[in-house]
């Protein structure tokens, strides 16, 4: 399905787009600077994250969009999945799926938190005190066991302003958890949440309906009684999420400055299929 749609797209394109530094990454011969001949970036994830069915159109989640700002000889395979927190993708075995196939120089991408905050779903809902950062590390530690990288992101935030058209954090204690959690580990940090919410703040309330699924009656033939979902995005949103991501892995020295791409480019919704 190709998209044609009346985003926002203008205001979100007279946004500051400033590059980020060069960076440099860690090759697999461990020097510095070298790109990788090629490697796979595994994500775990929830919904925010996930690759959508046609079914849920024009729902996409931002891993789907992450392909465009990188290398040809970098593969996402995007593992995230709808409401999972890190205590449920790690008990279905979603994590295990991942190790089984992971290989030294690949790198595994950690983005959790939206139904972690769930806490009155046992089967979901962790303490980002306690058994948050604790899941985590079973993720950080599987990987590093298998010579990959893993990286933490922090949740990207949801669109919340309040009166004054000021955006909202509405995820409480863990990302701050997750930025601790990645200082005492030494791992990569890949704060989604606060650039996302800088994004959301300068769009503001109007601009950003059209990153989120919002979506007026009979726009889309399966939503005909029209969508007003502040937490999944449509392709521009998903797109503009991922080149945030893109350009915290170029300055982080995550990925090596060869391997993003298009970071200041206007990217059509239509390359978005379902």
């Amino acid at each position: 399905m190709t998209l044609s749609r009346r985003h926002a797209a203008a205001s979100l394109a007279a946004a500051p787009l400033a590059l980020a530094a060069t960076g440099t990454a860690q090759a697999r011969s461990g020097g510095r600077g070298t790109p990788r001949a090629g490697a796979t970036i595994y994500l775990a994830g929830d919904s925010t994250a996930a690759t959508k069915a046609a079914s849920a159109a024009p729902e996409t989640g931002w891993g789907m969009a992450l392909p465009f700002f990188l290398a040809d000889r970098l593969r996402v395979a995007n593992h995230a999945a709808n409401g999972r927190s890190s205590k449920s993708f790690y008990d279905e075995g979603r994590l295990g799926t991942i190790l089984a196939a992971i290989r030294p120089g690949d790198f595994l991408f950690i983005q959790f938190g939206h139904n972690d905050e769930k806490t009155d779903d046992p089967a979901r809902g962790t303490d980002p005190a306690t058994t948050y950062p604790q899941y985590l590390r079973l993720y950080i530690k599987g990987a590093r066991d298998r010579g990959a990288r893993p990286v933490l992101l922090t949740s990207v935030e949801r669109r919340k302003f309040d009166a004054a058209g000021t955006a909202q954090p509405t995820h409480g204690a863990y990302p701050g958890a997750v930025r601790s959690l990645a200082r005492a580990e030494g791992v990569p940090l890949i704060d989604v949440q606060a650039s996302s919410i800088a994004l959301w703040q300068r769009l503001g309330p109007e601009a950003t309906k059209g990153c989120f699924n919002w979506l007026a009656p009979g726009e889309w033939p399966n939503y005909p009684d029209g969508r007003q979902d502040n937490t999944h995005f449509q392709p521009h949103g998903a797109i503009e999420v991922a080149r945030l991501v893109a350009r915290e892995l170029k300055s982080k020295g995550v990925l090596a400055a060869s391997e993003v791409r298009r970071l200041g480019e206007a990217i059509p919704d239509s390359w978005i299929t379902w």
